[in-house]
């Protein structure tokens, strides 16, 4: 999909190494239950918003982890197949926030 920046595999891997990535499943709560990225924050897409919104200290009690800042770097969103990263990448830039990626499938590429 065209529009938003895209993370390879071995990028991904190499950042997670690394600790420089924050990691956010935006599928339901459902699929992310089935499996996910070990690691990764769930916050379906259709909360994105309100929860990119949130005080630190909101964000911090409903997903047990810290809220993002607007200057991060390497805050990738997935999904299955693409469309609710999409979403989200574009949802994260149009609230300020300047360091995104997206990967395209949860899956074995």
């Amino acid at each position: 999909m065209a529009g938003a920046p895209t993370v390879s595999l071995p990028e991904l891997r190499s950042l997670l190494a690394s600790g420089r990535a924050r990691l956010f499943d935006v599928r339901s709560r459902e699929e992310a239950a089935a499996g996910t990225i070990p690691g990764a924050l769930n916050i379906p897409v259709s909360e994105l918003e309100s929860a990119l919104q949130m005080e630190p200290a909101a964000f911090q009690a409903l997903y047990s982890a810290e809220k993002p800042k607007l200057e991060d770097e390497h805050l990738i969103f997935f999904c299955q197949m693409g469309k609710r990263g999409l979403q989200a990448t574009q949802l994260a830039r149009s609230l300020g926030y300047t360091g995104y990626g997206e990967v395209w499938l949860l899956a074995g590429r």
